[in-house]
């Protein structure tokens, strides 16, 4: 059987066993399962965290799968959270995972404590309930979005979700890099945070590639 310290060796080597060892104790609700939940679930599930709540009532459609990186043309009409939370436990079985084939409104009347929830979805009236629920519960989320070859991340704690007008418009044409590119930001924020590491919370970051694949940084403090 594999040890936790071969698993994770090349953590061990970055921050030590008794930091390691502490993540074994958190626990984080992905609200989404799609492109962005796919990375996020895959990066995080797989760093020692203890506990992934997976929330997603949508299932596999063969037009998911270029970007979704989780799935393939086996699990067309699969629930995605099912086939996610399946994915995680071959990855790593030392790791808890626990499903909820619903919507993000129904999932947080349960009694479940996170340390962290993590934006993974497409709508902006979800991300506006995310941000009403986590600041009642003092818990810190990170908001996530992309669109062509862009994508915006933030780690919010206190600052309110107003940056943005919340319409309830579909995304438009998506790269599947950008997808990856921009969980992958939203993963180390919150692999930072839950080993005790230092985060940048309430700066929204706006990244973007140019017509000749020049990647651009922007930053935005949303402190009052």
């Amino acid at each position: 059987m594999i040890t936790s310290q071969e698993y994770f060796n090349r953590q061990i080597l970055l921050w030590g066993e008794e930091t390691q060892e502490s993540l074994a104790s958190k626990s984080i609700a992905i609200i989404g399962c799609g492109g962005l939940g796919s990375t996020l679930a895959i990066s995080l599930g797989s760093s020692g965290v203890g506990t992934v709540h997976l929330v997603d009532f949508d299932t596999v459609s063969i037009h998911n799968i270029h970007r979704q990186i989780a799935y393939t043309s086996e699990d067309e009409g699969a629930l995605k959270c099912e086939c996610l939370g399946a994915l995680l436990k071959k990855r790593y079985e030392g790791l808890e995972v626990k499903t909820y084939a619903e919507k993000f409104e129904t999932f947080i009347d349960k009694d479940i404590s996170y340390d962290l929830i993590l934006d993974a979805t497409d709508r902006f009236p979800v991300r506006a309930s995310i941000d009403t629920f986590a600041k009642s519960k003092n818990i810190p989320w990170i908001y996530g979005s992309v669109e062509e070859y862009h994508g915006y991340v933030c780690f919010y704690e206190e600052a309110p979700f107003n940056a943005f007008e919340i319409t309830d418009q579909v995304p438009g044409g998506i790269t599947p890099p950008i997808v990856v590119f921009i969980a992958s930001i939203q993963a180390n924020l919150a692999l930072r945070y839950l080993a005790g590491l230092p985060v940048k919370k309430d700066q929204l970051n706006y990244l973007f590639f140019d017509d000749e694949g020049s990647l651009t940084h922007r930053k935005f403090s949303l402190n009052a």
